[in-house]
């Protein structure tokens, strides 16, 4: 009823103007003032879009595009594309909609009536599947995986009894995985849209995957520490961040929603990378070099591991190799200009396994992370009507570190867990509860392990000593049992370790 008042007003006028005008001999026509001032005009344009003359109204919307008030140009687009879709004309609609967008982001004026005529089009069902927020059963998946993934990090991160470098580079492992999984969750709703600072959010970690997870391997089967030569892993992710802040990070919302929006128009993925195929590419590259690296660790080191963390080893490596298979035939589908489907989906649940792995082995044994690993379930837990307390557990823990490594208890040869709980002055149920849980050892390892450190420390301080007399003073019976601990916990016998000492 307003715009109809509005037009009766306008006619009103523009007689009024005529008669003014109509006997001045120095005075433009009225038909001629008519044609300058109302034939090209917006109001015009609108009354003829009101009265559905969409033909007369299309051209005279096309001469004010040019207008510089930003509010009139979107206006003038919104009118087009609605004056295109009631004409059928979806293609030219479309077109008109993704100018509208450049300037003012609102998908919801996707739903307005006056684009029914083509709703079902190709064109129309492509842009706005693209852009209005939508919710399916595997972004449901990805978006509580990447929760679950970021708790495990936090879990991981936190847990101090885990080798501090570790459980840094497995927490950074797990938070890249459930970053790039949520980033998947958000362009599969088309929420990077309301959220445009979450375009290719994930992208700068393309090549941390491999890296971290040599490293990561390399720590807990070598025992080696990070050094400094060791950031020469890192540097393509440097030179990946530095391109992503200045061609993308650094953007403005509505220039991310720009890009987005050129490669939509295109054809393309609007929430991959513009480099996406040479992102692959090198991600693809990167990811079998460092599964072959951790591979080589495996086998190098699987004979002096133990056969729990042999099996959490190869179980994290078996996901891992799936998942670099996977995104090298993933990435010959991209070269070929495919990005859905089947392929598309099959990297990220790998991923989402890693993460679940991960998170599952975090729940029910932390230090595995160190190293070592123990399928223990927490649901029925081996010790749940222990008498022992957790204050207790710790007293009991400092008054075994001073019998082990102060009286050195571990150098009797008749060493017994009936011995060692009478020396804490507790039952052999809670002594070997308490080696256990503080320890994550059998009380046969944990009396292991104290003698050959100490052995190795008095082959290094006593190089002309006869190695079955270090032997026998920490607690070994015979010289068999003594080399084949020994080799297990350094893969070398304690002759070779003499030698490699020696040449020092």
């Amino acid at each position: 009823m307003r715009q109809f008042f509005k037009n009766i007003v306008l006619i009103l006028l523009l007689l009024y103007v005529i008669c003014l005008h109509g006997n001045t001999p120095n005075a433009i026509n009225g038909k001629e003032f008519y044609n300058l001032t109302f034939q090209d005009s917006i109001e015009w344009a609108d009354y003829y879009f009101n009265i559905h003359r969409y033909e007369k109204a299309i051209p005279i919307y096309e001469k004010n595009l040019d207008e510089s008030d930003v509010r009139q140009k979107v206006h003038t687009l919104k009118k087009l594309s609605l004056s295109e879709a009631a004409i059928h004309k979806p293609e030219e609609s479309v077109a008109y909609i993704y100018d509208y967008f450049r300037i003012e982001f609102h998908p919801n004026f996707l739903s307005h009536e006056g684009f029914d005529e083509i709703r079902e089009t190709e064109e129309f069902t492509k842009l706005s599947g693209a852009v209005l927020p939508k919710i399916s059963a595997w972004s449901v998946l990805y978006f509580f995986v990447s929760i679950i993934g970021f708790y495990v990090m936090f879990v991981l991160l936190l847990n101090k009894s885990i080798d501090l470098q570790a459980r840094v580079l497995i927490s950074l492992f797990v938070f890249i995985h459930s970053l790039f999984i949520l980033n998947i969750c958000l362009n599969n709703t088309n929420y990077v849209f309301e959220f445009p600072h979450t375009y290719l959010m994930s992208t700068w970690s393309s090549f941390l995957y491999g890296p971290l997870l040599f490293l990561y391997f390399r720590r807990v089967s070598k025992s080696s520490e990070l050094k400094l030569s060791d950031l020469w892993h890192f540097l393509p992710t440097l030179g990946l961040v530095i391109y992503m802040i200045l061609y993308v990070y650094a953007f403005t919302g509505p220039e991310k929603i720009d890009q987005m929006l050129d490669r939509l128009q295109q054809g393309l993925n609007p929430g991959d990378s513009t480099k996406l195929t040479l992102m692959v590419v090198i991600k693809a590259i990167s990811l079998a070099i460092y599964a072959y690296f951790v591979h080589l660790i495996i086998t190098k080191n699987k004979k002096g591991l133990e056969k729990k963390t042999r099996i959490w080893q190869k179980n994290m490596y078996g996901i891992h190799v799936s998942y670099v298979v996977i995104y090298l035939v993933y990435g010959l589908y991209i070269i070929a200009g495919k990005n859905s489907g089947f392929l598309f989906h099959a990297p990220i649940v790998l991923m989402s396994t890693m993460v679940l792995y991960i998170g599952y082995a975090a729940n029910v044994q932390p230090n595995v992370f160190s190293g070592q690993y123990a399928y223990t379930n927490p649901l029925f837990p081996k010790y749940v009507k222990s008498g022992l307390t957790e204050s207790l557990s710790q007293e009991l823990k400092e008054d075994l570190h001073e019998i082990f490594n102060k009286d050195k208890l571990y150098r009797r040869n008749d060493i017994s867990l009936d011995m060692v709980a009478q020396k804490l002055g507790t039952t052999r149920h809670n002594a070997s509860q308490l080696i256990n849980e503080h320890f994550n050892m059998s009380f046969h390892e944990f009396v292991n392990h104290h003698r050959i450190n100490d052995a190795k420390e008095l082959l290094k301080k006593e190089r002309e000593r006869n190695i079955i007399d270090i032997a026998y003073e920490v607690g070994y019976n015979n010289k068999v049992s003594f080399n084949k601990a020994f080799k297990k916990d350094t893969n070398l016998t304690p002759s070779q370790y003499l030698v490699h000492m020696k040449a020092r």
